[in-house]
């Protein structure tokens, strides 16, 4: 089976971008034979549930992007199956960029970071977002963070289409104060 990112994600136009500038047969052995990358495996459901952070891009109606920053206790993001994410969105996301653009196109590319460790999980899907008091128990108890107090309004799901992990070379190892205080 190919490498389902690569499969997705390697148009016309990047190949033609990969062949100008040298890479595109490293890019057909890596869809070729580093596949399938289609559903998440203990190694990335680990990765995801040690975030305390992750980068979520949208397009809005008018067909630009918008990459939000979501934060939260290490663990937030919650991986529920092979192929599903899932977040609490608490009360205080005001201006609901991500929320809105769903109305236009459900899909979504997340990059998750582990500065220290200079690792990058990419991951594309499909995105919805559900109220809280239409989502069932055993999500909300899935999705809630014990020790934090705001309340939940919506639930945001991520269908994981495909992932893809990145080449450490550019990444800046950067360390939070509880990573720092450790050292």
């Amino acid at each position: 089976m190919t490498h389902r990112f690569a499969d997705i994600m390697f148009t016309d136009s990047v190949k033609l971008a990969q062949e100008k500038y040298g890479s595109l047969e490293h890019n057909n052995r890596l869809q070729e034979t580093f596949g399938p990358n289609n559903q998440l495996m203990q190694r990335e459901a680990e990765f995801i549930e040690l975030r305390d952070s992750f980068y979520l891009a949208s397009i809005n109606q008018t067909g630009w992007p918008y990459v939000q920053h979501r934060g939260g206790p290490p663990g937030f993001l919650k991986v529920l199956s092979a192929n599903q994410l899932a977040y609490a969105d608490f009360r205080g996301n005001r201006q609901l960029i991500s929320v809105g653009n769903l109305a236009n196109s459900d899909r979504c590319s997340l990059i998750l970071m582990d500065y220290p460790q200079r690792k990058r999980l990419k991951l594309i899907g499909h995105m919805r977002v559900e109220e809280a008091g239409d989502v069932s128990q055993e999500i909300l108890a899935q999705v809630e963070l014990p020790d934090y107090k705001a309340r939940i309004e919506r639930v945001a799901f991520i269908e994981v289409v495909a992932f893809d992990w990145n080449c450490p070379q550019h990444i800046t190892p950067r360390y939070t104060e509880a990573e720092r205080i450790k050292t």
